[in-house]
């Protein structure tokens, strides 16, 4: 990928969830919500605090995430549909 965030940005990338309900129903894609987990594909410096120092990230490349169902602006890099958020926007990190 030849795209680099700026500040405390992130790219994911995001993760498809099972296509059957718990009960064995198989749900169609117009009925599926978009999935709220995600992988880092490339991580920003960090934001610039006031005093001009910067703010590591606390996600890094490769990170599976949690984020909120209507966080970052969608867009295709080379080909494949993608993320852009600010960090703010990521709930939390999976383990």
């Amino acid at each position: 990928m030849n795209f680099k965030p700026l500040h405390d940005r992130v790219v994911v990338k995001r993760i498809d969830t099972d296509e059957k309900s718990s009960g064995g129903i198989i749900i169609p894609d117009t009925a599926k919500e978009k999935p709220s987990e995600g992988e880092v594909l490339a991580v920003g410096p960090g934001e610039i605090a006031e005093d001009g120092k910067t703010k590591p990230m606390n996600v890094k490349k490769g990170d599976k995430i949690l984020f909120g169902k209507w966080s970052g602006t969608e867009v295709k890099l080379d080909g494949q549909d993608v993320l852009i958020m600010k960090e703010s926007d990521i709930m939390g990190i999976l383990e």
